[in-house]
C-alpha cells in the first residue's frame, strides 16, 4: 500500500459526447475506490471543450449511470433533487466550458515564458506538410515554422491586426521525458518524437492537453487514473506541468478491455458497450461493478464476489494489471445470475415488473385482468428466478402463465404411451390436484401429492403429460411450480383441455 504525502484527490472527467462506456465506468470506479480507500476526495469534472461533439442531455445520463452503479462524488458536478445539473466544492466551476478565461490566461502565460508560441499556419499548409511527411514515411509533426519566423512582438502585432492563430506548446527537440507510472513502472519518451501540439485553438477553446493540466493543478489532483490510450500523451502533459513549474500528479494508465472474440479493444462495433445498454438488458449494478472491478484488478485471492464496501477495503493500486483484460459476457451473465438469486423475492419482483409489463403491453391479445397484479408476478418471478441471467430474461418464456397453450396432441405422449395411457395419466393428475383444498394450494403440497402418486421408476408417465398440458412446451419449469402459479382452477382447466385432445 502506498503511503500518502498529501491528501488524496482524484477525479473522473467524462466528455459529454455519448453514453457512459463500460470502460469509462471502470475508470470512475477505480478513482472512487482509491479515494475511499485512502480517505480522500473523489470529484467529477465535465470536459466539454470539444463543442462539436457534445450530445445534448448526456451529462445527466452520465451522472445517472454513475449513481446507478453506486458511485457518488463528494465534490464537483452532480444532479440535484430536481434532476438538474449542479456543482459543489471550492475548486469550481467544474464544467470546463465555464473556465475558458482561466485556460486562456495560462496559455498566454506559457507564451510569455517562452514555453509556447503563436502559430498562424493555415489548414492548407498543415495538410500539405502532413502529406509530405507521410510520403517520406515520417511521423506527422509541426515544423516550428511560426516559432522560427516570428518574434513574440511580431506575432502579437499580427494578432492585433486580426489574424487568426492557435497556441502551440514548444516541445524540446532533444532529451527524454520520464515518469513513474503506478501500473507500468518507469516510462520514457524521446522528446524528438513529440509534436508541438496545440494547447489553445483559434476559437479560444483549450485542447484536452492544456485544460486537464490546468484543472488538475488548480483542483489539486494527486492521482490520475485513465485509459492506456492516453499513455502517449503523458509526456506532453508532464512537460506542461514542468513548464508551469507545477508538481506533477501520479499517473496510472489502466489496461485495455478486450473483446473476447476479436482480442481488440472493446468498442461500439462490438455491440452494446454503454452502461445504458447493460441497464436496459437487466444487469444489476452490483454485478456490473463487481465484474468490471476485476477487469484490470487482481485481488490475489480466490474470492470472486465483492460488494462495493469489500472492493473499497481490498482495493490497492499495486494490484492493477498491465496486460489487457478480456470482456467475457458469459462471466458477467454468471455473476449477474448469482446476484439475482440472492435477491429477496419482493425486491426482485419489483425489478422485473417493468419487463413483464412491457411484455404484456406488446401483446395483441391481452391476458385476463386478474393476472396483471404484483402477487401473480411474484409467483412467476419466484419460479423463473433460477434460470435468469439478467432481468430481461424474465419474459423469454412466460406466455403460458397468461394464456392457455396450444400444442400438437402428440407432444403429450411420454415415450411410447398411447392415447389411452395419456388420458388416464391426466385424469389421475386431475383427481390428485382436485382433492387439494384451496387453502392448501402451495408448492410443497402439490409436489408431495403428485410424486406420491407417480411411479417412482417412471415418473415421466405422470409428469410429462402434465407439464405439456400446463405449458405446451418440452422445456419449462416443473409442473408442480406451474400449477402453483396458475392456481387450482386454471390448472384443472388445462388438464381437461389436454384430456379432450
Amino acid at each position: 500500500m502506498k503511503k500518502m504525502n498529501k491528501k488524496v484527490r482524484v477525479r473522473f472527467a467524462p466528455s459529454p459526447t455519448g453514453y457512459l462506456h463500460i470502460g469509462s465506468l471502470r475508470t470512475a470506479l477505480y478513482n472512487f475506490l482509491y479515494a475511499k480507500k485512502y480517505g480522500g476526495d473523489f470529484y467529477i469534472r465535465v470536459e466539454d471543450t470539444d463543442q462539436k461533439r457534445i450530445v445534448p442531455e448526456v451529462i445527466e445520463k452520465l451522472l445517472e449511470s454513475l449513481e446507478w452503479a453506486g458511485i457518488f462524488p463528494n465534490e464537483g458536478v452532480f444532479t440535484d433533487e430536481k434532476g438538474n445539473i449542479a456543482e459543489k466544492g471550492k475548486y469550481g466551476p467544474y464544467i470546463q466550458s465555464k473556465r475558458l478565461e482561466i485556460y486562456q490566461k495560462y496559455a498566454h502565460e506559457l507564451v510569455e515564458k517562452g514555453e509556447a508560441y503563436y502559430c498562424f499556419c493555415a489548414p492548407e499548409r498543415l495538410d500539405s506538410l502532413r502529406a509530405i511527411q507521410e510520403k517520406a514515411k515520417l511521423a506527422p509533426a509541426y515544423d516550428k515554422l511560426c516559432l522560427k519566423t516570428f518574434s513574440l512582438d511580431e506575432a502579437k502585432e499580427k494578432i492585433k491586426n486580426g489574424e487568426s492563430c492557435v497556441i502551440r506548446f514548444d516541445v524540446p527537440e532533444t532529451g527524454e521525458t520520464e515518469f513513474e507510472d503506478i501500473i507500468r513502472g518507469k516510462v520514457k519518451f524521446a522528446n524528438k518524437n513529440l509534436d508541438d501540439f496545440v494547447i489553445l485553438k483559434s476559437d479560444g477553446y483549450p485542447t484536452y492537453h492544456l485544460a486537464h493540466v490546468v484543472d488538475d493543478h488548480l483542483m489539486e489532483t494527486s492521482m490520475v487514473f485513465r485509459g492506456e490510450e492516453w499513455l502517449p500523451s503523458a509526456p506532453k502533459h508532464i512537460l506542461m506541468f514542468k513548464a508551469f513549474g507545477w508538481e506533477v500528479p501520479s499517473y496510472a494508465h489502466l489496461n485495455v478491455i478486450l473483446n473476447k472474440n476479436t482480442n481488440r479493444k472493446l468498442s461500439k462495433r462490438d455491440g452494446d458497450v454503454s452502461v445504458e445498454d447493460f441497464k436496459r438488458k437487466g444487469y444489476l449494478p452490483e454485478a456490473v461493478v463487481n465484474f468490471i472491478a476485476l477487469l484490470g484488478w487482481n485481488p490475489k485471492t480466490e474470492q470472486e464476489m465483492f460488494s462495493l464496501n469489500e472492493l473499497v477495503e481490498q482495493f490497492e493500486e499495486n494490484k492493477l494489471n498491465k496486460s489487457g483484460s478480456i470482456f467475457d459476457i458469459e462471466k458477467l451473465d454468471w455473476m449477474n445470475g448469482n446476484y439475482i438469486r440472492k435477491k429477496d423475492i419482493g425486491e426482485l419482483t419489483g425489478l422485473c415488473r417493468g419487463y413483464i409489463e412491457d411484455y404484456v403491453e406488446s401483446l395483441e391479445k391481452k391476458p385476463d385482468e386478474n393476472l396483471l397484479n404484483s402477487e401473480y408476478y411474484q409467483k412467476i418471478v419466484a419460479v423463473e428466478k433460477e434460470r435468469l441471467k439478467k432481468l430481461a430474461d424474465i419474459t423469454d418464456n412466460i406466455d403460458f402463465y397468461f394464456f392457455s397453450p396450444d400444442y400438437p396432441k402428440d407432444l403429450l405422449r411420454w415415450k411410447q404411451m398411447d392415447d389411452l395411457e395419456v388420458g388416464r395419466s391426466l385424469e389421475r393428475a386431475a383427481k390428485i390436484l382436485g382433492e387439494i383444498e384451496d387453502a392448501e394450494w402451495n408448492l410443497e403440497n402439490i409436489k408431495e401429492k403428485l410424486l406420491l402418486s407417480a411411479d417412482p421408476k417412471n415418473r415421466g408417465k405422470l409428469l410429462w403429460p402434465l407439464r405439456v398440458a400446463f405449458t405446451g412446451k418440452e422445456k419449462s419449469p416443473s409442473p408442480f411450480e406451474v400449477a402453483w402459479v396458475l392456481g387450482k382452477t386454471k390448472s384443472l382447466e388445462r388438464i381437461n383441455k389436454a384430456i379432450e385432445k
